[in-house]
């Protein structure tokens, strides 16, 4: 699956919100990625969830994919599919990362970690950390969609579908013109949307 085709099925979706939008980083951005729209119809998620998992293949075996929940959780739930390892994730527990719900990372696994949009790493971060506090090697991470603007400071290799560049600001830096416009805050990792 070529770059075109990822961003294709994005806009076919409908998926390319535009507007002004604090984003789960707590970067601000005019255009918000609707994943959900996509990841609703199973078939282009079981394509996205192969094209990733051939791409996470080249960094070898795993044993189990984890993701953060909430987005993560259909893409994830594919590419384990398609690596014929389980899936389990994390959730958010007091501001941080966790597993519950009896998951465990059994001492020693290979884990691939697949989460939906990136911007900053800051997430991939803490569950890397987390995998590794239970016993668990970390041997890639896997995108849908990478929007960083800088290399992700990862000590594993990772992947993406798509690289989608689109302009982030800090709080203090945002111009006036996406300033004027109103302030949505539609990620599920943003604290105003926090479960």
């Amino acid at each position: 699956m070529r770059e075109e085709d990822v961003l294709a099925l994005f806009e076919e979706a409908g998926a390319i919100a535009r507007g002004h939008f604090v984003l789960s980083s707590g970067l601000h951005s005019p255009t918000f990625l609707r994943k959900n729209l996509v990841f609703m119809r199973p078939e282009w998620t079981a394509q996205l969830g192969a094209a990733l998992a051939d791409r996470l293949r080249a960094f070898g075996d795993v044993d189990l994919v984890v993701t953060p929940a909430i987005g993560g959780l259909l893409p994830a739930y594919e590419v384990a599919r398609h690596l014929g390892v389980p899936m389990i994730y994390l959730e958010r527990e007091g501001g941080r990362f966790v597993f519950r719900r009896g998951f465990t990372v059994p001492r020693g696994s290979r884990v691939a970690i697949v989460e939906d949009v990136v911007t900053t790493g800051q997430v991939s971060a803490q569950v890397i950390g987390e995998v590794r506090g239970h016993g668990g090697r970390v041997v890639c991470v896997g995108y849908v969609v990478d929007r960083s603007r800088e290399p992700l400071a990862l000590d594993v290799p990772s992947a993406a579908l798509l690289k989608y560049s689109a302009p982030l600001y800090a709080a203090g830096a945002v111009p006036t013109e996406l300033a004027r416009l109103p302030v949505e805050a539609p990620g599920s990792g943003h604290p105003a949307n926090a479960i």
